[in-house]
């Protein structure tokens, strides 16, 4: 329930608002001010090809992220109507595990959920602070409430599972913080988004953080870790915990409310992005057209919120979140190699000796963290780590030392480079190594599949676009084009 009500993404990710102004997207707008995100700022420091990775495992995330929530809402759907079973209402099959529990409710829900954000930006927004309220009377309830029946005891063990278990939840709970991007999706509606978009993004963080730890232990002290129900668990615990009946009802009232907030703020975070990597012809530009009448993206909304629909059918919540949170695990990683390049490497500027400098330490902290991982992964003992995090370490404060930097934020920066971002490499890469096998054979399967349709339709399509704008930018530098303007901003 809680993984629903918070959000995700990091810190030096919000440095994709400081772009070069003379970077113009295909519709002549500078790419310091405009949608995109994560995805915008890989394109504009490591190129269109690693753009299209992290495009690719973007669009998954707000499909699996969407279907994921459409799951939570049929689980807390049968919790409000009293049902014992979590699964009463969805249909079980013979098909493999995992997949064997079909679910009309989530697909019901994605679909109209879907339709209210095509309908206007500016209602969805309305509706969103409406139950934001709502959601935090819930919140606060729940943590007080919860803590009044809390009983110490039910924290010992205090690490049942060991430290490999710590690592696993800690490698899932990427699917709880699904939603930070979206806000940097925003940029081109917002006033000033080198100011605004980095103060939301810290202060929701925080916020968010705090909520979530608060209600983790809350939910841990109020019953034993064994007895935690993992479809519903804060609705069947004080139920079964407490004695509230009545808190029940409550409580799936205020997720179903939290959980729809968060398909409605998806859809306006995926509408967006979709709609920017549409707009570099990597997919169909199809998909970048906006409604003149309600000013929303309606058909890449429709399209993402159809293919959620479709896995929410078939798929669990386990399959979803380990796929998800393998997908947000490589794209931060890939942010924070990106925020590297953007710091040390300036073309025409960097010196060839600089340059070779930190290729060799980029990729010493690379292969330092995969085998970090790799150990850990198929190891028990710590003979591995002695070798490969002082080599992490020397990699990252040699990289400090000797290799100036090329560039600093003119408005807000990331602090402390290159050890933050050199961290965030270690432990995204290290925590991968606690997602199973197969989650991985799923996401080699589509990483296989959007890599055949960039080499065989987005390469060329994205290659003719960019040559497009690198003549009509020329033309305007020369004062050949002054009457182009760019395209208006989606409807606030």
């Amino acid at each position: 329930m809680f993984s629903s009500w918070v959000l995700h993404f990091r810190c030096f990710s919000l440095q994709a608002f400081h772009y070069r102004k003379s970077h113009m997207d295909p519709f002549g707008l500078p790419t310091w001010n405009t949608a995109g995100g994560s995805f915008a700022y890989l394109r504009v420091e490591l190129g269109d090809f690693m753009a299209f990775i992290a495009a690719g495992n973007i669009i998954l995330e707000y499909v699996i992220s969407g279907a994921a929530v459409g799951r939570s809402w049929t689980s807390y759907f049968t919790a409000l109507c009293g049902r014992e079973n979590a699964d009463d209402f969805r249909i079980k099959t013979n098909l493999a595990n995992d997949f064997n529990l079909l679910d009309p409710i989530a697909v019901v829900i994605l679909l109209l959920t879907g339709l209210v954000a095509t309908w206007s930006t500016r209602v969805t927004s309305l509706l969103n602070w409406i139950a934001s309220f709502a959601n935090m009377a819930i919140i606060l309830f729940v943590i007080i409430a919860g803590l009044v029946k809390a009983e110490p005891s039910n924290l010992t063990p205090f690490l049942p599972y060991g430290v490999r278990g710590v690592f696993s939840a800690a490698s899932v709970l990427f699917f709880a913080y699904l939603g930070f991007d979206a806000v940097a999706t925003m940029a081109e509606e917002t006033k000033n988004p080198a100011r605004d978009i980095p103060i939301g993004l810290m202060t929701s963080m925080i916020i968010t953080t705090v909520l979530y730890c608060l209600m983790a232990l809350t939910l841990s002290m109020m019953q034993p870790y064994t007895a935690i129900d993992p479809n519903a668990a804060f609705a069947l615990a004080f139920r079964d915990r407490a004695g509230w009946k009545w808190a029940q009802y409550v409580i799936s009232l205020g997720a179903l409310k939290g959980m729809t907030t968060v398909l409605l703020v998806n859809a306006v975070g995926q509408a967006r992005y979709v709609t920017h990597i549409a707009r570099t012809h990597m997919i169909p530009p199809w998909f970048a057209k906006v409604s003149e009448n309600t000013g929303t993206p309606i058909r890449a909304t429709i399209v993402m919120f159809s293919a959620s629909a479709v896995v929410a059918f078939f798929s669990s919540l386990d399959v979803l979140a380990n796929l998800l949170s393998i997908s947000t695990l490589f794209i931060f990683m890939l942010v924070a190699v990106a925020l590297l390049v953007r710091r040390y490497y300036v073309s025409g500027y960097t010196d060839n000796k600089s340059l070779r400098y930190f290729q060799a330490f980029l990729a010493l902290i690379l292969l330092s963290s995969g085998g970090t991982a790799y150990y850990w992964a198929t190891h028990d003992g710590w003979l591995g780590y002695v070798v490969t995090i002082p080599i992490w370490f020397l990699s990252t404060l040699v990289l400090a030392v000797v290799v100036p930097q090329a560039r600093h934020p003119q408005t807000w920066g990331c602090p402390f480079v290159p050890w933050v971002p050199s961290l965030s490499i270690l432990i995204n890469i290290f925590l991968l190594a606690s997602i199973d096998r197969l989650s991985f054979i799923r996401f080699a399967v589509w990483t296989g599949l959007i890599l055949m349709y960039y080499l065989l339709l987005g390469l060329h399509a994205s290659y003719d676009v960019a040559s497009g704008s690198e003549r009509e930018e020329s033309h305007t530098e020369e004062g050949k084009n002054f009457d182009m303007k760019p395209k208006p901003p989606m409807q606030n």
